[in-house]
């Protein structure tokens, strides 16, 4: 990438329902291709990433990465050695996340080593992986895998590791407690260049501004109606949710998460037991909007899927494909697009800078256990940034999957 060009281009894998593409995107990557291996996502990508809609010629590739290597993947755009701009991905959880067995490189399903193949055959300028934080903490747990097997893959392949941290993501825009590992790596001429987005310099959003235009808009003008809206934002306006959890196609079904999360989400004035239709489709005002306890006490709406999107910072006009499990499964499943979008508009900044004036020395951050990192201290950070209560903070704070 040069300093005059338009966009520098993005190539990601495991890419999902699209929220880390989304973030990308809308930091300004030029996506040559999303790879993933559900039907159902992929077509929710096809429904988003494309050319009418700002995505250029960008191909949505349904393929399995145990059988589809880099060099497939190159027969399509015949790249040079590091022509590439930046590789990123959301490799599998499971294998290292909390609600699993954290089998690590045991698992099947770790395809660390895959994307570090496509790392190791395009030399992207820059390397950007996201995980559960189940990868990096308590760090002993895979500090192994992580000082053995990745890092020195990745510096025999030229790269510099920028950092490897638990980012929260109530801290970049998004009204949920969300922590996710990002590494980002890049090749020396941009290495001290990079520096993480700042937190404090981003509001905090919470539950009741990111769904008040939406709840208003079910609720209806309606005596009834009103009553239950305001009963709803009154207990919202202050809080930042509990994690979604999306579930698998074996384990989940559309609901807000384990009881804990629930309990969380009550306090929220949401019934978290269920996903409710989207307006034009609800035959059920009493479950969707009026939900009570078996007491009879008011719990308040359950969210639609267009909303738990809203909870996860994806934009108002993100289509998902399927029936409502299947696209609420998507949303639960998907990395946050505000902190995707914060993270790349660093790695852009220091693609341009390193451009025009390459890097001369740099030393590598201890970004594995010796120095704090943001996500250490997120909770006091998220408080003392949120002008009301945050209700749910306590609750959602010891719910949060991975």
């Amino acid at each position: 990438m040069t300093p005059t060009s338009a966009k520098p281009t993005s190539v990601e894998i495991c890419a999902g329902a699209g929220g880390q593409a989304s973030g990308l995107h809308s930091a300004g990557f030029r996506h040559l291709a999303l790879i993933e291996i559900d039907e159902r996502a992929c077509e929710t990508l096809r429904l988003n990433a494309t050319k009418r809609r700002g995505w250029g010629d960008c191909k949505v590739l349904k393929r399995d990465l145990t059988k589809f290597g880099p060099a497939e993947l190159n027969e399509i755009f015949g790249l040079a050695e590091g022509e590439l701009d930046l590789l990123a991905g959301g490799v599998p959880c499971p294998p290292f996340s909390s609600a699993g067995k954290q089998l690590g490189d045991e698992d099947e399903r770790d395809l660390f080593p895959t994307m570090l193949d496509f790392v190791e055959y395009f030399r992207p300028k820059a390397v950007m992986i996201e995980n559960v934080r189940g990868l990096l903490e308590p760090p002993e747990k895979f500090r192994p895998y992580r000082e053995a097997v990745i890092k020195p893959r990745l510096r025999k392949a030229g790269y510099f590791i920028c950092g490897w941290r638990v980012i929260e993501a109530c801290d970049y825009g998004v009204p949920q407690l969300r922590p996710r590992s990002i590494l980002v790596a890049v090749r020396p001429e941009y290495a001290d260049h990079f520096a993480w987005p700042d937190p404090d310099k981003i509001e905090i959003v919470t539950v009741a501004q990111a769904l008040a235009p939406s709840m208003k808009k079910r609720f209806g003008s309606s005596p009834q109606g009103l009553a239950a809206y305001r009963r709803w934002h009154d207990y919202a306006k202050g809080g930042i949710a509990p994690t979604l959890v999306g579930g698998s196609k074996k384990h989940g079904g559309a609901d807000l998460g384990p009881t804990r999360a629930k309990k969380a989400w009550a306090q929220l004035g949401v019934d978290g037991t269920g996903v409710a239709n989207e307006p034009e489709d609800m035959d059920n005002p009493t479950r969707d909007l009026y939900s009570t306890d078996k007491q009879g006490n008011t719990i308040g709406p359950k969210l639609t899927v267009k909303q738990a999107a809203l909870i996860q910072g994806f934009p108002r006009n993100w289509r998902f494909a399927g029936r409502k499990t299947a696209a609420y499964r998507q949303v639960g499943n998907a990395f946050p697009p505000p902190v995707a979008q914060a993270i790349g508009e660093s790695i852009r900044r220091a693609l341009v800078a390193g451009a025009v004036k390459p890097s001369q020395d740099y030393t590598e951050p201890d970004d594995d256990g010796s120095e704090p990192l943001f996500g250490q201290a997120v909770w006091s950070s998220a408080l003392a940034r949120t002008l009301a209560p945050v209700h749910c903070l306590d609750d959602a704070k010891r719910t949060i999957a991975g």
